[in-house]
């Protein structure tokens, strides 16, 4: 009988708690959304915002009971206070392209530019506090901007979505807020593709659920993808000369990395988006080079029809859902310094060990395994810088194939003879990786977050790690089963 009355108080107090959030939820907002756009103009030492336009409308995509966002990830945080009484009633963390570019060399040189942002929240009821801020150099919240939202304003805009806009249903499994809404958006696709969009959906879907933890929580996401047509096929390949002219303006050489394939047009996308509920972006660039990339709570993107696009799907939306780090440390990226030293990094899945023997993920930490965890690292380093030296040495060579305008059939030997290279080296790294005697298990292993040295990985290998069909480490899948409970309780 104790077991049993002991149950039903668990029981009540879970209901109660339910109810008491959506209370909150009915109290402070309407099931509609509102986008917040705004401009966020600096270099490497200067935060400017101001708002650009507001939006309202469709149904609300997120939670109506997480309405705090508690992962402390993301270099910036959006918060929502009620006007009247000065309670948060909703945030969000995330990151940003901007904050990309702070990091790079023209910002340090003190070059300004400006990109578009945007942020979702359920549309309130009466006036708001919208606030947002940014961390320092030791991961402190600071505020940067801060603005009176009124609902009721006629300057907010409430347009109907592209009727012109084609939706596939790929995979419903019920209501948005309680599910995780995933929309993917066509890129490059000419008017004649769209059949082929259509299957590149279908086949990107069950790559999606071949993976773990998304396997087993199936019935937790929806996934659409909405088509709309670019006026040329493919995406721009500046270093190769190429500029296509396309809906939503992605390129490759984003920030300078030859592979890195973003957008800065964030209206495009978020209009586009805007035509289904979601809670996670994808962008699918209709090309074959190998590429992508991933924002925290903002978009990722990857190419249709190159070899390891697979890979590419599931590592970037890694970091825009999860707010997942790369764990790899020798490929060269499109900025620098961007972990400052001695300071913990806010990913879960990174460390700098500043507290040792504990780590961040000390529940999942093998038995009895040192900390950090010794490895065979100056072997692999010799083994991985050799290969990335001969990566951009070929990739380089393709580029001004393709600029000077080669035979197609010169360039495609070259691009094969790439990838053969490319699959040699991932199978090597693999198989030295797998010698371990510590493969499998979870320790501290440094080399991690583009840094050599002072920051540590969970596990040898991860799909955040190294490019291949394998699985998240435990400390990934953990963290990304924590983001899909917050988007499905």
């Amino acid at each position: 009988m104790k077991t049993f009355y002991t149950l039903m108080l668990i029981f009540t107090a879970t209901v109660f708690s339910f109810a008491q959030n959506n209370n909150r939820f009915d109290e402070y907002f309407l099931n509609r959304t509102m986008r917040i756009d705004y401009f966020h103009t600096g270099d490497s030492k200067t935060d400017i915002v101001t708002i650009d336009k507001i939006y309202v409308y469709g149904i609300w995509a997120g939670s109506t009971v997480n309405l705090i966002d508690k992962f402390n990830n993301g270099k910036y945080y959006a918060k929502i206070y009620d006007a009247q009484n000065d309670e948060l009633i909703f945030s969000k963390g995330f990151d940003s392209y901007f904050f990309e570019y702070q990091t790079s060399g023209k910002a340090k040189k003190g070059i300004k530019k400006t990109f578009a942002e945007s942020v979702l929240i359920p549309l309130p009821k009466r006036k708001i506090k919208f606030v947002l801020l940014k961390r320092d150099e030791k991961n402190k919240l600071n505020k940067i901007f801060g603005a009176i939202i009124n609902p009721e304003s006629v300057d907010i805009i409430r347009e109907k979505p592209d009727s012109s806009l084609k939706i596939i249903e790929a995979e419903i499994n019920g209501n948005p807020h309680n599910k995780v809404d995933v929309v993917i958006l066509s890129e490059g696709y000419s008017q004649n593709e769209y059949s082929k969009f259509e299957k590149d959906i279908k086949k990107f879907t069950e790559i999606f659920f071949s993976q773990e933890p998304y396997k087993s929580l199936r019935d937790k996401f929806n996934i659409r993808g909405v088509f709309k047509t670019s006026q040329e096929s493919g995406t721009d390949e500046p270093r190769a000369g190429i500029y296509k002219n396309t809906n939503l303006n992605c390129t490759f050489n984003s920030l300078g990395s030859a592979r890195y394939l973003l957008t800065e047009d964030n209206k495009a996308m978020r209009d586009m988006a805007s035509a289904v509920p979601y809670d996670a972006v994808y962008i699918m660039v209709n090309h074959e080079r190998y590429g992508g990339g991933g924002i925290y709570n903002q978009f990722c993107t990857f190419t249709s029809d190159n070899k390891w696009s697979g890979y590419v799907f599931l590592h970037e939306f890694g970091h825009s859902f999860a707010g997942l780090a790369d764990e790899y440390y020798t490929s060269s990226v499109a900025y620098s310094d961007f972990y400052p030293e001695d300071v913990e990094p806010v990913e879960p899945n990174i460390t700098a060990l500043l507290n040792p023997p504990h780590v961040k993920w000390d529940s999942l930490v093998s038995p009895g395994i040192e900390i950090p965890t010794p490895w065979r690292k100056s072997e692999f380093d010799s083994l991985d810088t050799a290969w990335q030296k001969e990566r951009r040495k070929i990739n380089s060579e393709i580029a001004k194939l393709k600029r000077e305008g080669a035979e197609k059939e010169k360039i495609d030997s070259l691009i094969q003879k790439a990838e053969t290279i490319k699959e040699r080296h991932t199978k090597r790294v693999e198989e030295f990786l797998r010698n371990s005697k510590y493969w499998g298990k979870v320790g501290a292993f440094e080399g991690a977050g583009y840094a050599s040295k002072g920051l540590y990985r969970p596990m040898l290998d991860c799909i955040m790690f190294s490019i291949g069909k394998k699985p998240f480490c435990k400390v990934c899948e953990k963290a990304i089963e924590s983001v899909i409970k917050y988007y499905t309780d």
